[in-house]
């Protein structure tokens, strides 16, 4: 790296989409025209942590870069299973971590991924890493005329702007991020039965107030233009021992590693960035002004080639893609939710766990018949399983924290950061 690029950036993605070729392609392009590649105070290094099995796809699909895209980047680190197994035999060489902890960190998973990626990145001495997902776009919609708005977003120089006086910075999402499809109440599932369903299985960032202004907009969430247009950062409140943030569009300060905490997930879960965020109290995080859009069922790729819709379609409850897309966001919620009681209402969660019973055995009957989807049934024995497991993940969650930073400490003394 040349000495005069003193900030090193990582940008990393975790993909498993067919489609990720051309979502890279599109923000290297970004990167370029906010003019950051030929900024010589930044070194853009670019982290790829592929899953072969989620999509059935080949390496070739994410390894076989154009050269022209290489060019503009300062380098490309490829995070698959042979080099993380690689990492994780010099680890347990160098009586760094055990066996066991090395699956905890780097087992299977969305939260291994991240790990995967985070801990490259700061054996790389880079200074912020960004995550970015392969199924979001770095532009913004808004609703404010009789058609759509959009405009493109500069994502990555919004987040360098904010994150060096902060641990992290978190941007915001628009288009199909909710699961919860469009809804058309009637005798068979009324809004109350609805609202009590949703209730049970959501968090605290999801309210029924949010949900019904997302399905008032078809299931599509529109960015909001005093975020676009006034430009300021805000920091993020806590809100029941967390400081709520996702797991993409989010920027993490590693200019000192043993600030940095881990991803973690109940196994078979998902929650990652809910769990990190529950570990922020002390920490600066600040939510930043920019957008990407959320193409949760891929149907609008052509928005990378140019192609703006002028009206976005429903996403109704119709539909067997979105049912079930649904439904898989209702296990991966329930499954992590009573961990999440667990940490954050310590003094209630039996309780609260027992009135999710409840509203769940009300509701699911009527869930299945609505949607016509009988597994939806599952939700209510993944619930007690999980709950029977509480105290069993709690523990993993807390050794994964103190394995990650005798990690960090380790590293740092046998390979002190030289950052220019």
């Amino acid at each position: 790296m040349s000495k005069s690029k003193a900030i090193k950036i990582g940008i990393g993605f975790a993909t498993g989409r067919r489609g990720f070729q051309q979502v890279l392609k599109t923000y290297v392009y970004n990167w370029n025209e906010s003019g950051l590649v030929d900024n010589n105070m930044f070194s853009l290094n670019l982290f790829i942590a592929y899953d072969l099995t989620y999509n059935k796809t080949k390496a070739t699909e994410y390894t076989n870069i154009d050269r022209e895209l290489i060019e503009q980047l300062d380098s490309i680190k490829f995070v698959d299973s042979v080099s993380t197994n690689e990492e994780i035999e010099f680890l347990i060489k160098e009586n760094f971590i055990s066996p066991r902890e090395a699956r905890l960190i780097f087992g299977k998973g969305y939260a291994a991924k991240r790990n995967a990626i985070l801990y490259n990145a700061i054996k790389q001495n880079i200074d912020y890493l960004i995550y970015l997902d392969d199924d979001e776009y770095p532009m913004a919609v808004t609703n404010t005329r009789k058609t759509a708005v959009w405009g493109g977003q500069h994502v990555l120089p919004t987040h360098l702007k904010n994150i060096r006086n902060s641990d992290i910075t978190n941007g915001h999402h628009c288009g199909y991020i909710s699961p919860i499809p469009y809804v058309e109440f009637d005798e068979t599932l009324t809004e109350e039965d609805f609202r009590s369903f949703i209730q049970a299985i959501s968090n605290d960032i999801i309210n029924w107030d949010n949900v019904m202004t997302v399905m008032s907009n078809g299931g599509v969430t529109y960015a909001d233009t005093k975020i676009l247009t006034h430009k300021k950062a805000i920091e993020v409140p806590e809100t029941n021992h967390t400081k709520f943030i996702s797991g993409a569009n989010l920027c993490i300060n590693l200019t000192d590693p043993e600030r940095v905490f881990p991803f973690y997930n109940p196994p078979g879960a998902r929650g990652e960035d809910t769990f990190l965020s529950t570990c922020l109290k002390d920490r600066t995080v600040m939510s930043v002004p920019c957008y990407t859009f959320h193409d949760g069922f891929s149907t609008y790729k052509r928005l990378l080639e140019g192609v703006l819709p002028t009206r976005l379609k429903f996403a109704k409850a119709d539909n067997r893609e979105i049912t079930e897309r649904f439904y898989k966001a209702c296990i991966g919620w329930i499954r992590y939710k009573p961990l999440l009681l667990y940490i954050t209402h310590p003094d209630s969660y039996a309780e609260e766990i027992e009135e999710m019973r409840e509203k769940l055995k009300e509701t699911l009957p009527k869930i299945c018949t609505y949607f016509q989807r009988p597994e939806f049934v599952n939700i209510l024995p993944e619930l007690d399983k999980y709950y029977r497991n509480i105290e069993k993940h709690y523990r993993e969650f807390q050794e994964i924290k103190l394995v990650w930073a005798k990690i960090m400490t380790d590293i740092h003394k046998t390979s002190p950061p030289c950052r220019l």
